[in-house]
């Protein structure tokens, strides 16, 4: 994905405007090749992920979509359910990662990896071989980071925050760590969008240049840390069963098959989309490489744009402390 550089850079923005006719430095996220018009670009995706916090609707989402799937998997009614063993936990786990695959955050995340998927070979199969590379690593930070996690609740029990569903002045404690947590990835989405464009330096820049296989880790890290914000009663009740259990190696198992689970739909999408039209992305993006660039920004933009406004700005219009535009079916 990186390109090699043919002379350095004075600044990211210097670097932006050069591009097309000459790539500048280059890294993960920003092959060296910004688009012409990246503010154009980045207006367009901050407008997408403004307008998706106003549509959006957590009622038809996690209860329309992602309780009818869980229970469509597991053969019952997953919510209120009681969990009765680790076999039938875990099965929960999995099933719930699967019925939360299609958020914003997944396809931000995964926006980092649609430049991979037309990377030269020449087969299908070999073209999906070198896409596993990619998800694999993905892979792993998801369930490092997921994992660690579980084994943290079960180890703490029911007194952390997730836990909390006092309203104080109108705040659980779930609440306010999810404000936090999905702020603090929105604005790290944010900012490597804007580094894909060239607009500000790749943090991961020398990290990737030295282990290249790291910001894939990194990408499914901030998949495993979705699980640390979610508020939502489906996932709550397997956080209270391994906080109840107070074993860390089933809290870090289940934890870690619901960031499988997670990924488990969009994974297979992006393995057909390298077999089916990866010479053609290919050959889309050599004729221009700033459409990578513009591809990666506008995923990653889009989502850090709604994550800020839906957690920490919509949420505060929720409880009637400022005004906020939403669709009358998103109230």
């Amino acid at each position: 994905m990186a390109q090699t550089a043919q002379r350095p850079a004075a600044s990211p923005v210097r670097a932006g405007r050069t591009a097309d006719s000459g790539p500048a430095s280059s890294s993960f996220f920003f092959n060296g090749h910004a688009p012409r018009r990246r503010a154009l670009v980045g207006a367009v995706a901050a407008l997408f992920g403004f307008a998706l916090t106003v549509v959006w609707s957590a009622q038809f989402v996690d209860r329309t979509i992602g309780d009818n799937i869980a229970d469509s998997l597991l053969g019952h009614a997953a919510k209120g359910t009681p969990i009765a063993g680790v076999l039938a936990g875990l099965a929960f786990a999995l099933a719930t990662g699967v019925a939360g695959t299609f958020t914003a955050c997944n396809v931000a995340v995964f926006s980092a990896l649609a430049p991979l998927a037309g990377a030269p070979a020449a087969s299908r199969r070999g073209r999906m071989a070198a896409a596993l590379r990619p998800l694999s690593r993905l892979a792993l930070g998801a369930v490092v980071v997921s994992a660690v996690y579980g084994a943290v609740v079960s180890l703490a029990g029911t007194g952390m925050p997730q836990f909390d569903d006092s309203q104080g002045v109108g705040f659980s404690g779930r609440l306010v760590q999810a404000m936090v947590v999905y702020g603090l990835i929105g604005l790290l989405m944010t900012y490597l969008g804007l580094a894909a464009l060239g607009v500000v330096r790749d943090p991961l820049a020398r990290l990737s240049r030295r282990f290249p296989g790291a910001p894939m880790l990194v990408m499914g890290g901030l998949i495993g840390a979705f699980l640390i914000g979610r508020p939502f009663p489906l996932f709550r009740q397997l956080f209270r069963d391994a906080a109840e259990s107070h074993n860390p190696l089933y809290g870090a198992v289940a934890f870690g098959l619901q960031s499988i689970g997670n990924i488990t739909v969009m994974s297979v999408l992006f393995l057909l989309v390298a077999g089916l039209f990866g010479e053609r992305l290919h050959r889309w993006t050599a004729r221009r490489p700033s459409r990578a660039s513009a591809l990666t920004a506008a995923g990653f933009l889009a989502a850090g744009v709604f994550l800020v406004l839906y957690w920490d700005v919509r949420l505060l219009a929720v409880r009637e402390l400022i005004w906020y535009p939403m669709a009358p079916w998103a109230k």
